[in-house]
């Protein structure tokens, strides 16, 4: 057994060596800090990601059923039935609205760019513009299925709806855009050369991506009837439903399935040709796509720690041959095997754990400006993975610094005397 003294005799001449070399110390961890560096940024966006989506999700609310034609959940090919399946109709909403557990029924149709999920449209109040805005319409019963922040002013009405109005709801950054610290409520707006009058401004809804940067804050709200005059093509009604509680939504689900099955006369024997699903199956779904994604970009990520090991072999095994004649020399005057063994094992460890204290540093500072440069990529740390960064640093100076350490320790000393 080694005696404090002698471990930290050990110790100081492990780390005399690494400041004798600090050049080839400093590239030797330079694979560590990015691995290390790599595997935080990346957790850590993922972490962010994960915690706005399920904030997101838990604004919905807990009691909400969303039903559309088809699967957006399916990412798979769709079939010829679904893509041949006949749209929702509002007379389907409506349907809907005296079933005992429904406590509020809305339909919603929406303008957007599929590919980036912004707007499409501009808005324009006077010379001021807001850019890439979603258009939707939706019914009078939207505030009661959803829980929207309604800043000031007040929603459309069913008569406002029958009789395809022309007052508009604003969301935050949209009226910020057009009307800054103006009160935009009784102004006129124009919306694909249509004049409207703002009635209502949205607060700001908690974004997936970072605070007040998600398109559902650059939109504007019409009654349903007054966009699907504006758009008599667009068919693809959401209806969104709110049962009486969570506890009863099995049974929503299950009278919401028998009157569609009915009302679109799906065969018994054939399955549902349209579709339902909650804020959990979304959740569910979220975890199946990112767990497979995240797991693979870790990996990638911790491709560096590996190349960094290796790159730590290579410089302790040159060590050991450029040091074997001083290997040499303090067998002869009495150093064991396991004091050379533990010399360049912690050698190899110190070297390591410095590269991982860096790479937390850097990691640090990627999660700080990743956010700051792009501001759809949000960013948490965790303490989790500091601990795993810092302790995979550590491990894979162990791991890869044995065998150089064993080589060093197993010299004959004769032979080592001899080397030149």
């Amino acid at each position: 057994m080694l005696h404090k003294g002698e471990f930290g005799e050990i110790v100081q001449m492990a780390t005399d060596t690494i400041r004798s070399n600090k050049l080839r110390s400093a590239l030797t961890v330079l694979g560590i800090v990015i691995g290390v560096a790599v595997v935080i940024g990346v957790s850590s966006i993922g972490r962010g990601l994960d915690d706005n989506v399920r904030d997101r999700l838990a604004t919905v609310g807990p009691n909400v059923i969303f039903v559309f034609h088809l699967d957006p959940l399916n990412f798979g090919r769709m079939t010829e039935e679904m893509r041949t399946r006949k749209e929702l109709t509002v007379d389907d909403a409506d349907a809907l609205r005296e079933l005992p557990h429904v406590a509020a029924v809305s339909g919603a149709l929406r303008i957007f760019n599929q590919q980036f999920g912004t707007g499409t449209y501009a808005v324009k109040y006077g010379d001021r513009k807001a850019k890439n805005t979603m258009i939707e319409g939706n019914t009078a019963s939207m505030l009661d299925v959803e829980d929207l922040p309604l800043n000031g002013g007040r929603w459309f009405t069913d008569s406002d709806d029958q009789h395809r109005s022309s007052v508009v709801i604003l969301g935050s950054d949209t009226a910020q855009e057009l009307f800054g610290s103006r009160d935009p409520l009784g102004q006129e707006v124009t919306v694909e050369g249509r004049t409207f009058q703002v009635i209502g401004t949205l607060g700001k809804i908690q974004s997936v991506a970072n605070a007040g940067k998600d398109p559902l804050n650059n939109r504007v709200i019409v009654p349903l009837f007054t966009f699907r005059q504006m758009h008599p093509e667009m068919k693809q009604l959401w209806i969104v439903v709110k049962a009486t509680s969570h506890e009863d939504m099995p049974k929503a689900m299950d009278e919401i399935r028998e009157v569609l099955r009915r009302r679109r006369k799906v065969p018994f024997d054939k399955p549902d040709n349209f579709s339902m699903f909650t804020v959990e199956s979304v959740g569910e779904v979220w975890n199946q796509v990112t767990g497979g994604l995240f797991i693979g970009m870790f990996a990638i990520s911790s491709v560096g720690l590996v190349v960094g090991g290796v790159g730590v072999m290579n410089i302790m095994l040159v060590s050991v041959t450029e040091r074997t004649r001083e290997i040499g020399v303090r067998k002869a005057i009495g150093a064991r095997k396991r004091d050379i063994l533990l010399q360049f094992t912690l050698e190899a460890i110190i070297l390591t754990a410095v590269g991982g204290i860096i790479g937390i540093l850097v990691g640090a500072i990627l999660v700080w400006t990743i956010p700051e440069l792009w501001p759809s990529l949000p960013a948490r740390m965790s303490m989790f993975w500091v601990t795993f960064g810092f302790s995979s640093a550590a491990g894979v100076g162990l791991i890869f610094g044995i065998y150089p350490a064993w080589k060093a320790a197993n010299l004959d000393p004769i032979e080592s005397l001899r080397y030149e």
